[in-house]
């Protein structure tokens, strides 16, 4: 997607952090937000499907309860998202309804993705609002996650509602200006990205440098973000959201933010599913053959390639494939369990049989059809 096509798309995720949505130790600002809602308002009337992805609950609980401080423990945080989770959505329903716009609230976890008939009814109930012409406000649902209560992982969230949906573009609103090659408080001859693709590794490179302020305002989880969502086809707008105006502007194609395209063929659905995974119960490391072989000719996992095995995991559970340095290139669906992988490392497909007896099922460890690769996009 190029700038010119961004009025032409049809359905977008537009996340909005909590450092745009909440004043100072005051909880949400509803000026903010109704300034929000008028410009999708907007974007809805001139027929764009729109899920909004927004921030906010932990900060609006910590104001409605009135504490000093954001707190540390996870039950007080999950109450915090609890009682702030009311707010938000009434802030949004009010402001959308003056409006004429119709709104559902969606939370959801890693968890809903993980499980494949959750992920699948989860698409479902969100592809039907917006047949309906509803906006869905989604959000993590921190109430009962844990180690997802983190900074940047509503960034994460957007992507995989994107893939969800088939969305053609993710907006990532923020209180910075997008992409710079290196911090620009520190080097004023920093350079700012305007365009690029998603899923470069140099740009995963600028974002998670040491230092940078792009980095370590989270700038890193929003490169990442890009790159998922572009499994499915989706381009990635990372914009400031204290620009006026930004998402109509962003409609009307001006140059504004750093848009990261999708250049990848989408993967069919269910690929997108076993690559949007964020644990894997395990790990097989393959030699450079095998590598080579997976990353360019498309080819299931054979043991002759399998140089070890780490994690305890069983028959159909999800596992990464890494190389000897570490990197994951592929992951998917295990044939095998960890005890039977291990008696099989290095063995050709002809004698598996042998060792495994009567357990000996398929000739692959994973097959084609059950993995995806995960490598990132190597630079033309």
């Amino acid at each position: 997607m190029q700038r010119r096509d961004i009025s032409q798309s049809k359905r977008w995720i537009v996340k909005v952090g909590s450092a745009l949505i909440t004043a100072d130790g005051a909880g949400l600002d509803l000026e903010a937000i109704e300034s929000w809602v008028a410009q999708l308002a907007k974007l809805h009337t001139a027929g764009i499907e729109l899920v909004l992805v927004s921030s906010g609950s932990i900060a609006e609980g910590i104001n409605r309860l009135n504490w000093s401080q954001r707190p540390t423990e996870v039950n007080k945080l999950q109450a915090a998202a609890a009682v702030g989770q009311m707010g938000l959505v009434q802030a949004y329903e009010s402001a959308f309804k003056e409006h004429g716009i119709g709104t559902a609230q969606m939370l959801l976890t890693h968890g809903d993705m993980a499980d494949r008939r959750r992920y699948l009814n989860a698409r479902g109930t969100l592809t039907t609002l917006l047949e309906l012409g509803v906006i869905p406000v989604v959000n993590e649902n921190d109430t009962v996650t844990t180690a997802e209560i983190r900074v940047g992982d509503n960034d994460t969230l957007g992507a995989l509602v994107g893939n969800l949906v088939g969305a053609d573009l993710l907006v990532i609103l923020t209180d910075q200006s997008g992409l710079f090659d290196s911090d620009p408080r520190n080097n004023p001859e920093a350079k700012f990205i305007s365009t690029g693709r998603a899923g470069d590794p140099a740009y995963l490179k600028m974002a998670g440098s040491s230092g940078s302020t792009v980095g370590s305002g989270g700038m890193l989880t929003k490169v990442q973000a890009a790159e998922k969502a572009a499994r499915s086809g989706t381009s990635t707008l990372i914009a400031s959201g204290r620009e006026p105006d930004v998402l109509l502007r962003a409609y009307e194609g001006e140059e504004i933010g750093t848009l990261l395209h999708a250049e990848r063929v989408p993967m069919v659905a269910r690929k997108q599913w076993l690559a949007n995974q964020l644990q894997m119960r395990g790990q097989v490391v393959v030699d450079a053959g095998a590598a080579n072989v997976l990353c360019n000719s498309g080819s299931s996992l054979l043991s002759v390639g399998a140089l070890s095995v780490h994690g305890e995991f069983q028959r159909g559970e999800l596992i990464a494939v890494e190389t000897e340095n570490g990197e994951e290139i592929a992951r998917g669906l295990a044939n095998y369990g960890t005890a039977d992988v291990r008696l099989i490392l290095g063995l050709s497909s002809k004698s598996m049989p042998g060792v495994l007896g009567a357990r000996m099922r398929e000739s692959e460890l994973i097959h084609r059809d059950n993995m995806t690769l995960t490598a990132p996009l190597k630079a033309d």
